[in-house]
């Protein structure tokens, strides 16, 4: 990594940090240790998966309404990396306080997860939203893809710590029990968490803002309102956020529902964990791949790849029955959701004014929580109907096919002035 300066290491090395959350917290040994408790206490697998649904909903819900409105007012010079501090102290004091939470007491759990999952979505909220002041315009699809491929790599390490203590709990090798087992894995992910986004706070500042106003909650709203009132100036912006919409519902909703999903049909939890630790370590190399392409061919070329690639899962993730199934399916997943998800961030912040950053991500992140709350939504209702958690990922593809129709409308950041 020799070749990048010292902030865009910093910034990529939070990925490295926070993405232990995303793995442990709201991929892998959360929803797992949550259904064991919601089952304990009675609540039918079904049901959980759908009560877990609705609550991913509820916090993006949230967070897709304030979002726009924080991110306006961190555009004046110093607030960016406050509100990022912020956000980031909740995610990290909310998962250390699941640790807490009695055995069978499910409701709880989930609201301190929507607490956590606000501090982590909120945060990287402003994180993003930094990639404009640690590069330029042409390193942007290489450094937002290193930073996915890092995220990956570095949850790795804490997922590993936290499987093996899970595993020899459950094996009585470790005089502790699984309950146990998987609070200290949260308590990992915290220290995790915590250390490696100290680099970013000591050498990631704010390079691009707005003067410091004596009202800025006041003229936050004014600018918000004045971006609305004038959006069709922002012509390609409106239609990469129409289309990320509908994208990047299924990516978030196949990401943050497929444990659950891979319990109601039968895999053991030592399975799940197995296959989604080798979902990371494939994910790495390949979100630096689609970096690496998207500069030969462009980010969206790459982008089309990707949904493409998502296409053929969800028509795949209908028909999973074994293990052999999952398998698959997750090295699909791998192969592509770094990379969407990277460049998505990059040829986005190419379309926006540097020195809006904050208030442009809000709107990214409003388009995407929203989503968010759809895809969930779907597959929790659909679910509760159908009784077979499977037919709400096949209703996912009309989401991907929408999204590929609505980005061939806009440019490839080749032809963009940058």
């Amino acid at each position: 990594m020799k070749s990048f300066s010292v902030r865009e290491k910093s910034w990529m090395f939070y990925d490295w940090g926070s993405s232990a959350f995303s793995v442990i917290v709201t991929t892998a040994i959360f929803p797992i240790y949550y259904k064991a408790q919601a089952s304990e206490a009675g609540i039918s697998s079904v049901d959980s998966t759908a009560y877990l649904g609705y609550t991913i909903a509820i916090f993006t819900f949230i967070l897709a309404m304030i979002g726009p409105v924080l991110g306006t007012i961190a555009d004046y010079q110093g607030l960016k990396k406050k509100f990022f501090i912020s956000f980031m102290g909740l995610g990290i004091f909310s998962t250390f306080a699941l640790i807490f939470v009695p055995e069978g007491e499910w409701l709880l759990l989930l609201i301190f997860f929507t607490l956590a999952s606000l501090g982590s979505t909120g945060a990287n909220l402003f994180y993003d939203a930094f990639l404009v002041d640690v590069t330029d315009d042409k390193r942007m699809n290489d450094v937002s893809s290193r930073g996915y491929g890092l995220g990956y790599i570095g949850s790795a390490i804490p997922f590993v710590l936290s499987i093996t203590i899970i595993l020899l709990a459950q094996q009585a090798i470790l005089p502790i029990s699984s309950v146990t087992a998987s609070k200290i894995a949260f308590l990992i992910t915290c220290l995790w968490w915590g250390v490696f986004a100290l680099p970013l706070m000591k050498h990631v500042r704010q390079v691009h803002y707005l003067p410091r106003d004596s009202q800025p909650i006041r003229q936050s709203f004014k600018r918000l309102w004045h971006t609305l009132k004038h959006i069709k100036q922002y012509k390609y912006v409106s239609i990469f956020l129409l289309a990320y919409f509908f994208y990047i519902d299924g990516v978030g909703t196949i990401i943050s529902m497929s444990t659950a999903y891979g319990t109601d049909v039968g895999l053991t939890a030592t399975t799940l964990l197995i296959v989604l630790l080798a979902t990371q370590i494939v994910a790495a190399p390949f979100s630096v791949l689609y970096g690496k392409l998207a500069e030969r061919y462009s980010a969206k070329f790459m982008l089309n790849i990707g949904i493409f690639v998502y296409i053929i899962i969800c028509a795949y993730g209908y028909f999973l029955q074994t293990a052999l199934d999952f398998w698959i399916l997750a090295m699909l997943v791998a192969s592509s959701q770094g990379g969407i998800q990277a460049l998505s961030r990059s040829y986005f912040a190419k379309l926006i004014p540097k020195q809006n950053s904050n208030e442009f991500f809000g709107f990214y992140n409003i388009f995407g929580k929203f989503a968010s709350v759809s895809g969930p939504l779907l597959l929790a209702v659909t679910a509760q109907i159908t009784g077979k958690s499977n037919a709400g990922i096949l209703s996912l593809i009309g989401l991907f096919i929408a999204g590929l129709v609505i980005l061939h409308f806009v440019p490839s950041d080749k032809k963009l002035n940058i």
